[in-house]
C-alpha cells in the first residue's frame, strides 16, 4: 500500500487512536554502544582571555587540579551500524582525588576524578537527528542516564565508563579546536543500558492490530496477509521526522514526514524490507510504516514486531493464509 492509498484507513481508523503515548512494556534494558574517535579533552589551562582557542597547532595539557575540562569526540557508529554526531563532557574543575597522591593531587579514601555531564548527540550518516542521551557521574565509573530526546526520549540507565582502545588527547585551552579533526585524538566506546519511557507500538484495536491491506482493509483471521505481501501498520513511538514536528503536534498534512532513526519489522525474530517509515497526517504520534511480507511464510500465525532506534516494541500476532 502506498501512502495516499493507506491516508484514508490511517486517518478514519489510526489517527484518533493515536493521540496519548503507549505504555512500555516491562521489559529487560537496551544496550546501546556508540562508538568515535577525535576524541580531545581540552583542559582550562589559559587564563589570558585573548589567548584561548587562538593557538592553531596542538597543544599538550597535562591533567592538573582545579581546572575545569570539556571533552569533545565524533560519533561514528551506534550497535556497529554508522552513524553521526558529538560527544561532549565537561566538569567544573579537574579533581584526580587519589588514596595515595603525589603533589598536586587531592587525598581521599579512594581514586575518584570528580563529576562531569556528558551528552551524545547522534545522527543518520546524512545528518537527519535521532535523538540524544544525557548523562552525570564520576570520572572513571559508571554513570546514571538522567534522560533523553528524540528517540531516547525520557530513557533513564546507567552508562559503563568511557573505554578508549587510544586514549583521548591532552590538549589546552589555548589549542584552536576548529582543528581537532586535523589533529586528531583518540577513540571512545560507551555502552548504555536504557529503560525507554515510550518504546515502539503497533496500534491495537477492536479487531486486532492496526495492520492492513494494500486494499486498506485490516488483516484479520477472516482476512489473513499472504506471503509476499505488502502491508501497512500504524504504530506509536518512532520518534523524530524530517521536518521535524514539534512533541505533542500532529503532523502535517501537506508533506512526508519521514522517521529518521532506522525502523524494523521483524518477523518470527528476522528483519524483512521497510519501504516507508513516517508520520501519520493530521496525527499526534501516530505513523504508518509500509513492509514487505517474506516470501515462503506458511499459514498459520506469525510474530510481528516493531523496531526504532535498537529499541524494540511488543510483539503483535499476525495471521498468515
Amino acid at each position: 500500500m502506498n501512502r495516499s492509498s493507506a491516508l484514508l484507513l490511517a486517518i478514519t481508523l489510526i489517527a484518533p487512536l493515536a493521540q496519548a503515548q503507549t505504555a512500555p512494556p516491562a521489559d529487560a534494558p537496551i544496550q546501546i554502544t556508540l562508538e568515535g574517535d577525535n576524541y580531545v579533552i581540552y583542559r582550562g589551562n589559559t587564563f589570558d582571555t585573548t589567548k584561548i582557542a587562538k593557538d592553531p597547532n596542538p597543544v599538550v595539557s597535562a591533567q592538573t587540579a582545579f581546572l575545569s575540562f570539556v571533552n569533545v569526540g565524533d560519533i561514528k557508529t551506534l550497535n556497529g551500524k554508522a552513524m553521526k554526531g558529538l560527544y561532549s563532557a565537561q566538569g567544573p574543575v579537574a579533581m584526580p582525588y587519589r588514596a595515595n597522591p603525589v603533589a598536586g593531587q587531592p587525598i581521599a579514601d579512594l581514586d575518584f576524578g570528580g563529576m562531569m555531564h556528558c551528552v551524545w548527540q547522534i545522527l543518520t550518516p546524512d545528518g537527519k537527528y535521532v535523538g540524544t542521551i544525557m548523562d552525570m557521574g564520576m570520572v572513571g565509573n559508571e554513570h546514571v542516564v538522567m534522560g533523553g530526546s528524540g528517540a531516547f526520549q525520557g530513557a533513564t540507565g546507567f552508562h559503563e565508563t568511557t573505554i578508549s582502545a587510544t586514549p583521548q588527547r591532552q590538549a589546552s585551552s589555548s589549542e584552536d579546536p576548529a582543528n581537532r579533526r586535523k589533529h586528531g585524538g583518540g577513540t571512545f566506546k560507551d555502552v548504555f543500558y536504557l529503560y525507554p519511557k515510550f518504546r515502539p507500538s503497533v496500534i491495537a484495536t477492536a479487531n486486532g492490530p492496526a495492520i492492513a491491506h494494500q486494499d486498506g482493509k485490516l488483516v484479520t483471521t477472516a482476512n489473513p496477509a499472504l506471503a509476499g505481501e505488502t502491508l501497512t501498520l500504524c504504530a506509536t513511538g518512532l520518534g523524530p521526522t524530517t521536518p521535524a514536528v514539534p512533541f505533542g503536534q500532529p503532523f502535517p498534512t501537506a508533506a512526508e514526514s519521514r522517521v529518521n532513526a532506522p525502523v524494523d519489522v521483524l518477523i518470527n525474530g528476522k528483519p524483512f524490507d521497510v519501504l516507508y517509515a513516517g508520520g501519520t497526517p493530521g496525527a499526534v504520534d501516530g505513523y504508518q510504516v509500509n513492509f514487505q511480507l517474506p516470501s515462503g511464510l506458511v499459514t498459520g500465525t506469525v510474530s510481528l514486531q516493531l523496531i526504532m532506534a535498537w529499541i524494540p516494541g511488543p510483539a503483535v500476532s499476525l495471521p498468515i493464509k
